[in-house]
């Protein structure tokens, strides 16, 4: 509830604030780029992150909403943020296996063998969800694929571990040529 002191200003609550937060989640969602634009031009931070530590970024880019991610991007979210679970958006869409998004984060400064904590590099996640497209497009990028995660674990192990049929193959064929 908004209230009028007696200079005329507008006093804001934490109810209106958690309203906006939710509205500019909500835009990112359903891929309401202007909306969007709007609020984190008129000061909205770019970066705003929800109580799982997912930003708006990472929410678009999950959901392949590319008009908003691009916005976003373009308004300086940060690409390499990761959420309470440790992941990047790029992350994210590795297991969609959403190219152009991921071509998209790419271009605007995603590390190609960015992680988390856990280590858990884009490679791996579209290696186990074997999500081929995104896992070419990385590697062209320079994602090493005898990258080991914190347990010591590669691309190719993860692959074989979920029973994804086709990356296995092309990570051999890939370590195979790099050699």
């Amino acid at each position: 509830m908004k209230n009028q002191t007696p200079d005329s200003q507008m006093t804001v609550t934490d109810d209106d604030v958690m309203a906006l937060a939710r509205m500019a989640f909500q835009h990112a969602r359903a891929g309401e780029t202007a909306n969007l634009a709007w609020l984190v031009d008129s000061g909205l931070p770019v970066n705003l992150s929800n109580e799982k530590g997912d930003t708006l970024l990472m929410l678009a880019s999950y959901l392949g909403q590319e008009g908003v991610a691009l916005a976003l991007l373009e308004r300086g979210a940060d690409p390499e943020r990761t959420n309470d679970r440790g992941q990047t958006p790029l992350a994210g869409v590795a297991f969609k296996g959403n190219a152009t998004m991921a071509r998209l984060l790419l271009d605007y400064g995603a590390r190609v063998d960015g992680s988390g904590p856990d280590g858990k590099t884009p490679l791996m996640f579209a290696a186990m969800f074997d999500q081929v497209e995104v896992l070419e497009l990385l590697l062209a990028r320079g994602a090493s694929p005898e990258r080991r995660d914190a347990e010591g674990r590669t691309a190719l192990d993860y692959a074989r571990a979920m029973g994804a049929r086709r990356t296995p193959e092309r990570l051999t064929e890939w370590l195979a040529i790099s050699k």
